[in-house]
């Protein structure tokens, strides 16, 4: 008995010891899309604070793949020491519904740092296309089914999955073309390889404001601040709503007491500093949770997206 308690003393202030001097060395940070897209923006605001706030370099590592399991894959496998961290979204939570074949577990693997911020998402149409709202998408959708096209950053997004429940809600059938990240999709519409994109709005903000690609609707449950005179969805669709989210995870096995001076060291500086103001600028809700919190988060987001992946039938192996 007393070896065991010893053990768990020696284990209980090595945990401290290494919070109390982190960090000694480079951190990465690993964003699981490729460069330019949403998440890719948000990496690399919280990275280059994070460097002025510990004063050493964070270096963000573009790990892109397979709806996000790839980068994941990467950081659940790391040394849990605070070293390695990743970004991770919406998807995060639809995966363990969506693949039979995850190479890590959701909860177990991984240990939640903290909800980096909220992000309205979209429906983006190329400026020839011929509808201007979801009613106009509707109904153009029933005269030409399979004949319209929407990209995404990926299957089994939330950006998907809405709008597989539009299609479901609406009776319409419209078809995915998936791309490896937001960036590839946004420039596809723009390019008017396909003429409907589903991205996070400021993602695509540059696009919107240089009249390349025009809203059709959001998909949060409001009217969103930047954008009042497009409606949401649900106003012509009820009950088709989603909200992405941005977050940090660590290794599983990452010491209790690392991983809360890293989770409040981060969201520190997602809600008092600078980085709040930029991501304010950009479009972006900062949140700024608890391990905690976070954790609650995902459990719940992952009872919430489980019926809806179900119900569209998705599957990816």
């Amino acid at each position: 008995m007393k070896k065991l308690l010893a053990l768990i003393a020696c284990v209980l202030f090595s945990g401290i010891a290494a919070a109390q001097s982190f960090p000694t060395k480079p951190v990465r940070l690993i964003v699981p899309f490729p460069p330019g897209g949403a998440t890719d923006i948000i990496g690399r605001l919280v990275a280059a604070r994070m460097s002025e706030v510990w004063g050493q370099a964070v270096v963000v590592e573009n790990k892109p793949g397979a709806g996000t399991v790839v980068g994941t894959d990467t950081v659940a496998k790391a040394a849990p020491d605070g070293y390695t961290l990743g970004m991770v979204v919406t998807a995060h939570v639809i995966n363990p519904s969506l693949r039979s074949n995850l190479p890590y577990d959701t909860l177990k693997d991984l240990a939640p740092v903290t909800q980096v911020s909220a992000q309205h998402m979209a429906i983006l149409a190329h400026p020839s296309f011929e509808a201007n709202d979801v009613a106009g998408l509707i109904a153009l959708a029933k005269k030409n089914p399979g004949k319209i096209n929407y990209a995404t950053s990926g299957a089994g997004t939330a950006l998907h999955l809405t709008i597989e429940m539009l299609k479901t809600a609406a009776g319409i059938d419209i078809v995915h073309v998936p791309y490896r990240g937001g960036a590839q999709a946004t420039q596809a519409a723009v390019g008017g390889q396909v003429p409907i994109v589903l991205e996070i709005i400021y993602a695509a903000k540059s696009s919107l404001d240089a009249g390349k690609l025009k809203p059709l609707a959001v998909l949060s449950p409001q009217r969103t601040r930047d954008f009042p005179n497009v409606p949401t969805i649900a106003e012509t669709v009820p009950g088709v709503s989603a909200v992405s989210m941005v977050g940090i995870v660590a290794p599983g096995a990452t010491p209790r007491p690392l991983l809360q001076k890293i989770s409040a060291d981060i969201a520190n500086a997602v809600r008092n500093s600078e980085l709040t103001g930029r991501m304010v600028q950009v479009g972006m809700e900062p949140v700024g949770s608890t391990p905690e919190q976070f954790d609650a988060f995902i459990r719940a987001e992952m009872q919430k997206w489980a019926p809806v992946v179900k119900a569209s039938g998705a599957k990816v192996d």
